[in-house]
């Protein structure tokens, strides 16, 4: 096993070549470091996959501010830190959005069940609510919502199916919900108010504090 010394010091290095030449080179920083923030994540998340988010979330900020992490006095142990930030919004938000998500999907289960005719489904009353509120939702957050709740894939799979980071997918269904909530009333609003309004600043913060 690698000296932790001597593991931050070729980290350090890694990041001024990234400095240096730019994000061509953050492939390296992700060989180097991927399977150890995702150990480490792990133990957070209790979840392979939702380690794999956390890290992909960390190393997406590192991209888009590279000096960030330049500037950090121990650029190996600012990247746990913001691992281990990400893994955290990660858990709690995974608890709230299950409690939302589960609501949600108890309305959506019969639209996915039913005979595939959008004239029976939309000749009941409930069904028709979830159907037009489903075709207010901008199409980029519709499809996320579908991968999330009815394929239940995780924000790492999400981003490789559309093409999009992991951060954008988990952004796109946070909105998706809301708007839905909106749409379909105000006892799903509740939920998703009490679960992501009241803390989202938080959780900013949190994330600004990387």
């Amino acid at each position: 096993m690698t000296p932790p010394t001597d593991f931050s010091e070729t980290v350090r290095n890694q990041v001024r070549t990234i400095a240096q030449h730019g994000i061509a080179a953050t492939a390296g920083l992700y060989d180097l470091t991927s399977m150890r923030l995702v150990r480490f994540a792990a133990t957070i998340t209790r979840n392979q996959h939702d380690a794999e988010d956390a890290v992909a979330c960390a190393l997406l900020k590192v991209v888009s501010d590279i000096e960030v992490l330049f500037n950090a006095r121990n650029p190996w142990a600012f990247l746990l830190q913001m691992v281990r930030n990400d893994a955290l919004l990660i858990l709690r938000r995974k608890k709230r959005w299950i409690r939302v998500a589960t609501k949600l999907s108890q309305c959506l289960n019969d639209l996915i069940t039913a005979p595939p005719k959008v004239d029976a489904l939309e000749s009941q009353e409930s069904m028709q609510e979830i159907w037009q509120a489903l075709r207010q939702l901008p199409t980029e957050q519709a499809e996320v919502v579908v991968l999330k709740i009815w394929e239940q894939f995780t924000f790492h799979q999400i981003g490789q199916t559309l093409g999009i980071p992991p951060a954008t997918a988990a952004s796109r269904y946070r909105y998706g919900l809301a708007k839905l909530s909106e749409i379909l009333g105000t006892e799903l609003g509740s939920d998703i108010d009490k679960g992501l309004g009241a803390q989202e600043l938080r959780d900013q913060e949190l994330s600004r504090g990387l």
